[in-house]
C-alpha cells in the first residue's frame, strides 16, 4: 500500500501558515481513505483530535517527536504562567519533562503577549507550525509526511475559524454579559 502514498502526496496541495486551509480535516480524511489503510487513518485522526495524554502512551516516531514537542511546549507554558503567578509549577508539569531554551524562549514571547491572546496563540502556532516543518524534511513520500500535513492542517482549520467567527457576537457574549 504505500506505493499509493505518492499518489495522494502529489495530489495535496501545500499548505502555508498564513493562508486559508484548501479543505478541512474531515475532506483530507476521505481523500486519504481511497489509498490508505484504516489502521493508518485512525493515527491521522487521533493524532488531530485526541488529546496529549493519549498520544503520550501510545506515539511512536514523527508522532512521538511531536507529543515530545507540544508537552515540552506546554510545560514551559506552564513555568511562566506559574512564575508570573508566584507559584510552584510542578504540579502543572506533564511528562516526559524536557528543557528546551528554544521553547522556553518563545513561551516567555508569548506570555509577554498575553495582553492580546490572538497574538499570543499565533506565536505559539507559529512556533508549532516552525517544527512540523522542520520535522518533515526527508519525508516526501511516507505516512510522516501525511502525518505532519494533517497537523499542519489542524492549525489552519483552527485559524480559519478563528477568523470567520461573528467577532462583534463573541464580544458581547464576552463583555456585555
Amino acid at each position: 500500500m504505500a506505493s499509493y502514498y505518492t499518489y495522494l502526496i502529489s495530489s495535496l496541495p501545500m499548505l502555508n501558515f498564513s493562508a486559508k486551509p484548501p479543505f478541512g480535516l474531515e475532506v483530507f480524511f476521505a481523500k486519504c481513505n481511497s489509498f490508505i489503510p484504516g489502521t493508518e487513518i485512525e493515527i491521522l485522526r487521533n493524532a488531530c483530535y485526541q488529546d496529549i495524554d493519549f498520544l503520550n502512551s501510545s506515539a511512536t516516531g514523527c508522532l512521538r517527536k511531536w507529543v515530545n514537542f507540544e508537552v515540552t511546549l506546554r510545560n514551559e507554558l506552564a513555568r511562566v504562567r506559574a512564575r508570573g503567578k508566584k507559584i510552584d509549577p510542578a504540579k502543572f508539569i506533564r511528562l516526559p519533562d524536557r528543557q528546551e531554551l528554544h521553547i522556553g524562549h518563545m513561551a516567555l514571547a508569548a506570555h509577554r503577549h498575553s495582553a492580546n491572546v490572538l497574538e499570543a496563540e499565533k506565536i505559539l502556532d507559529q512556533e508549532r507550525w516552525d517544527f512540523l516543518e522542520r520535522l518533515s524534511f526527508g519525508h516526501y513520500f511516507d505516512f510522516d509526511f501525511l502525518l505532519i500535513y494533517a497537523l499542519k492542517l489542524k492549525i489552519l482549520e483552527r485559524w480559519y475559524e478563528a477568523e470567520k467567527a461573528d467577532k462583534e457576537h463573541l464580544f458581547d457574549a464576552v463583555f456585555l454579559n
